[in-house]
């Protein structure tokens, strides 16, 4: 059974399942769900715990024996196995496939592991142990929906606030969900219940955000052309590689001359993405521009890839600044432009 995180609450109000594979790239949320499950399991008389760390060196024989060793007095017992670097190996996998098949009464499992990449998430264990059992999936909001979960949050302290100080919120702790839970906390602690007004959220909340190259190619391909001049001067000043940057926008680029390319010889476009290993967010966006986009615009946005290539390391060129983020920002937002208009 597969949930999404806003689902485990009501779940938990039954009786738990026999396992739980709990995973995503939102650490705050993995933690909070694992935490749920851990607490309902307490309340339902799951009175004891083992924790094991699937680190390197981990024998694998000790979740048999953590499973096979329940207490002398009948308690219940919660399984709580962590596997840090989210890959069992090839000894793992196949213990993991076989562990399921001694799950019974008295005993409850709980696997938390960190995102997991799309080959790791359709492998032979991870679909095992999520047919098995529940799996739920905790990645942070996208940004679009980030003002809803600061409301619902705000909501558990009994305060909300109008949807200018949530846009506000959201544009200062982007990319970092743990500083977002923080913040919503510190409102609690400053403010009494009730409706908080833009001016005391701002006084309050600070430039928390975290950006990320690959995030601000998402946010070009979107055609989120304040956000994309938001994110540059973000990651400038947080330190970040010009050439890293670069290379994310410049490979964004040459994936959809590729698939334009595909596309001009006959292949659907669906096909087209899959050959060319688009998926998620990226396969949506490009969807949405590719078919608008002219070759004689894609040969543009190479040349200007080729150009600032050279900027970010140390070549100059006529027509463009000479700084390595003056010009990122203008090939940047050259992109973010266009595609703001399909």
């Amino acid at each position: 059974m597969q949930l999404r995180p806003e689902q485990l609450a009501p779940h938990l109000d039954k009786p738990l399942a026999p396992l739980y594979l709990v995973h995503g790239d939102e650490p705050l949320l993995v933690i909070e769900a694992a935490d749920a499950i851990r607490a309902t399991a307490r309340k339902q008389g799951f009175t004891e715990r083992e924790v094991l760390v699937a680190g390197t060196g981990f024998r694998w024989d000790d979740l048999f024996l953590a499973a096979g060793n329940l207490s002398l007095f009948g308690e219940s017992k919660v399984i709580d196995l962590r596997i840090p670097s989210g890959k069992p190996g090839r000894e793992g996998s196949e213990a993991l496939q076989r562990y399921i098949k001694t799950l019974g009464p008295g005993m409850v499992t709980l696997i938390t592991l960190p995102e997991l990449d799309w080959q790791v998430k359709k492998s032979t264990w991870v679909t095992t142990l999520a047919t098995a059992g529940v799996a739920i999936e905790c990645n942070a909001p996208p940004l679009a929906r980030l003002p809803q979960w600061l409301a619902e949050r705000l909501a558990r302290q009994q305060q909300s606030a109008p949807r200018a100080a949530l846009d506000f919120i959201a544009a200062h702790v982007e990319g970092n969900l743990l500083a977002a839970h923080q913040e919503i906390q510190k409102l609690g602690l400053l403010h009494p219940a009730g409706e908080l007004s833009l001016e005391q959220v701002e006084n309050a909340v600070l430039n928390v955000a975290r950006y990320t190259p690959f995030k601000l190619a998402e946010a070009v391909l979107g055609g989120q052309v304040l956000r994309v001049q938001r994110m540059l001067d973000g990651l400038q000043a947080e330190g970040e590689a010009a050439v890293l940057v670069h290379w994310a926008l410049a490979e964004d680029i040459r994936t959809l001359n590729r698939v334009r390319g595909a596309m001009d010889a006959g292949r659907p476009l669906p096909m087209a993405l899959r050959e060319n290993r688009v998926w998620g967010v990226k396969e949506k966006l490009m969807e949405r521009v590719l078919p608008l986009l002219k070759p004689a615009t894609l040969a543009q946005w190479l040349q200007d890839a080729h150009t600032v290539d050279g900027i970010v390391k140390g070549l100059k060129q006529s027509d463009w600044p000479a700084d390595p983020w003056g010009a990122l920002n203008r090939m940047a937002l050259r992109v973010a432009q266009a595609c703001a208009l399909k």
